[in-house]
């Protein structure tokens, strides 16, 4: 099962991604702004973090810098969402960017399939013998 951390502001985002992620056999961690969402991803390890880009205290863009800064939360996938366009000098940031209102659907098949790569990735293990570290 697959850890999904979802960041909104608005609390009926947070409950329809949550209801229909967790339909589809993910665990799924809210928080309601970027302060929390550090928390929450430094305490859960996310497989992915989808998050709003326009929120009060600490917006999308910030919590994905400073998601950056940590090794352990660097590679999560971000998923971001704004009813603005993206702005091109930010892109880097984050791996996929959804323009509100999002469709759903796709919205959770790319969770889906971002989650799996993580999951897969993780139980890539190097072949003993590979480096002469794995002795």
């Amino acid at each position: 099962m697959s850890v999904i951390l979802i960041v909104d502001d608005d609390s009926d985002s947070l409950w329809l991604l949550q209801v229909v992620l967790e339909g589809r056999g993910h665990h799924v961690v809210l928080a309601d702004d970027g302060h929390p969402a550090l928390e929450i991803a430094s305490r859960y390890l996310p497989d992915v973090i989808v998050t709003d880009w326009n929120m009060p205290c600490m917006d999308g863009d910030v919590l994905c810098e400073r998601l950056r800064c940590y090794p352990a939360l660097a590679l999560i996938p971000i998923i971001m969402t704004s009813a603005q366009s993206a702005p091109s000098d930010r892109t880097g940031l984050w791996n996929i960017f959804f323009r509100k209102p999002v469709d759903i659907e796709l919205l959770a098949t790319t969770v889906d399939s971002l989650a799996a790569k993580r999951l897969e990735n993780r139980s890539i293990r190097p072949h003993c013998g590979a480096t002469p570290l794995c002795r």
